[in-house]
Formats: C-alpha cells, sequence, structure tokens
C-alpha cells in the first residue's frame, strides 16, 4: 500500500535553494515516506514529535518535517531546511 506524499507549496520554493545533496536526500526521503509510511527509524535522528508529527535529519545541517493521516494514508511534509529554523 502506497502513502499519497505531498510538500507543501512553500518548501518546494525553499528547497531549490538548498544545496544538491540535500535535495537528492529529500527525494530518497519522499520515496521511503511513499513506500513505508510516517514511521522511519532507518534515517538520522528520526523521530515521533506529536501524536502524527515526525521529523528526521537529512544530514548535520538539514532536516524535514510531517504529518501524517492514518485513516486516508496521506503524509504532508510541512519543512524542510535547516534545524535551526525548524518548527519543533
Amino acid at each position: 500500500m502506497n502513502w499519497k506524499v505531498s510538500v507543501k507549496k512553500k518548501q518546494l520554493k525553499n528547497l531549490d535553494k538548498l544545496p544538491s545533496k540535500v535535495q537528492d536526500l529529500f527525494a530518497f526521503l519522499l520515496r521511503d515516506l511513499e513506500f513505508d509510511g510516517p514511521e522511519q527509524p532507518s534515517w538520522k535522528n528520526y523521530s515521533k514529535l506529536e501524536k502524527n508529527k515526525y521529523h528526521c535529519h537529512l544530514n548535520y545541517r538539514y532536516v524535514a518535517c510531517w504529518t501524517a493521516e492514518k485513516e486516508t494514508i496521506k503524509i504532508e511534509v510541512y519543512y524542510v531546511g535547516s534545524r535551526e529554523k525548524a518548527p519543533y
């Protein structure tokens, strides 16, 4: 069962400003989210933030945060960027 993964428009715009290696890692994370769902223990510093919010590090400096609706099999990435500015 594949999850429907979306990324907020603002984050798509910000993604272009990130280093290409980080963009590649983010693409791998999106693929993993689509196939494996919101829980990603194999990603560095993955953790569940709240009931349906999660995050992981793409590398030392950059993170991604997402929410999941298990009833509708949807995941939305609401932040990708520097860990200093992360909304958690």
